[in-house]
């Protein structure tokens, strides 16, 4: 499988980036045309991207050059945020990028889109995915995305692996703080009412029992799971929203997404070391489903997950090069993460999704 990857930091978002991270992979490699690119560049480059996808397209000898552009992006080498870069994986061989209407297999989806391009039409169709969100600066610009070497404007790119099998899965790195709870009032965004309490009331117990500590509710670690059933939710068959704010007031919590009375809520917190331990268990779990040593991987990871929630250094990638010494990896920290969990495919929060790849 010749597959490899490379990433390079500039001081300037020039082309030059991307034409060097793509000669570097295909070096490693050892190709001289690549079949296909994957493409990653800082927000810095978001505005005007054409010509570093040229330069790709160029140094890659071929045109399906795919990508995005994100707050941050990474390779099993290193991690980038706040500096211009390019990071490139490329495939020769037998591996390559198709587009989906060649997808007679029916190979998960790679999916990158841009936060304003986010439908439940191409969202919830019958097709698996796996991806992410593009960070960039606005989210609104025609390059976010691009597939072809050049931009797409309906603002996200969807495209499957010929000549691999792939094993896909999710860590959402929470602890539960409650059991499952039914909600019995809710207006809209603003829950009122949980398990025959005000909202808040249950929350700020959970918090002080898991703590045992009087200090307030870190409210930007808290995660609610939510599901039709208490028992979906034991099952790991949960929908997930975030805490915008509180009301110590009436006791309301107003979340990032309208739910409905009767529905099953438990709180969750984000914890560093249970996700240090998730993703090392997931990587065990993908690599068992693919049945071999997997090629090379894809990881996209919220950028409230990457190094900024392990205080500078990303744990989550060193346990998948630790799992996998020398494997080529790619992903970006964005702005959401897509999976198919439970016959859906759903946009995740604060989560991390990691494919792994190895010979059909």
């Amino acid at each position: 499988m010749k597959v490899a990857t490379s990433i390079v930091l500039g001081k300037e978002a020039s082309a030059d980036l991307a034409a060097q991270a793509v000669t570097n992979a295909m070096q490693k490699a050892d190709i001289s045309i690549a079949n296909s690119v994957l493409l990653l560049l800082t927000s810095e480059f978001a505005g005007n991207p054409q010509q570093a996808i040229k330069a790709a397209a160029k140094a890659a000898n071929c045109m399906q050059v795919m990508g995005c552009s994100a707050t941050g992006i990474f390779t099993e080498e290193d991690w980038v945020l706040d500096a211009p870069a390019a990071a490139a994986m490329v495939f020769g061989d037998s591996v390559s990028l198709e587009l989906p209407n060649r997808n007679t297999s029916n190979q998960p989806l790679l999916t990158l889109t841009a936060p304003n391009a986010i439908n439940s039409i191409w969202l919830s169709n019958s097709r698996q995915r796996y991806g992410g969100v593009s960070g960039d600066a606005i989210g609104q610009g025609p390059f976010s995305v691009w597939q072809n070497a050049k931009g797409e404007v309906s603002g996200y790119v969807e495209a499957f692996f010929s000549g691999v099998k792939v094993a896909t899965g999710t860590s959402h790195g929470v602890q539960l703080l409650t059991q499952p709870q039914q909600i019995q009032q809710i207006e809209q965004f603003d829950l009122l009412q949980l398990n025959q309490q005000p909202a808040l009331n249950g929350l700020q117990k959970a918090w002080k029992s898991h703590s045992r500590s009087d200090e307030a509710v870190p409210l930007h670690l808290i995660i609610a799971l939510y599901a039709d059933s208490a028992e979906a939710i034991t099952a790991g068959n949960f929908n997930q929203t975030t805490v915008i704010s509180c009301d110590e007031a009436d006791g309301s919590i107003t979340l990032a997404q309208p739910l409905q009375a009767g529905q099953f809520l438990s709180w969750s917190l984000r914890a560093t070391e249970v996700a240090e331990a998730d993703i090392a268990i997931l990587a065990d779990s993908l690599t068992g489903a693919l049945g071999s040593k997997p090629g090379f991987g894809l990881m996209f990871s919220c950028l409230g997950r990457g190094p900024y929630f392990y205080d500078g250094v990303d744990r989550d990638l060193k346990v998948i090069t630790k799992a996998f010494p020398g494997m080529p990896v790619l992903g970006f920290y964005g702005n959401g993460e897509i999976a198919y969990i439970n016959g859906n495919n759903r946009l995740l929060p604060y989560s991390a999704v990691l494919s792994l790849f190895s010979t059909a």
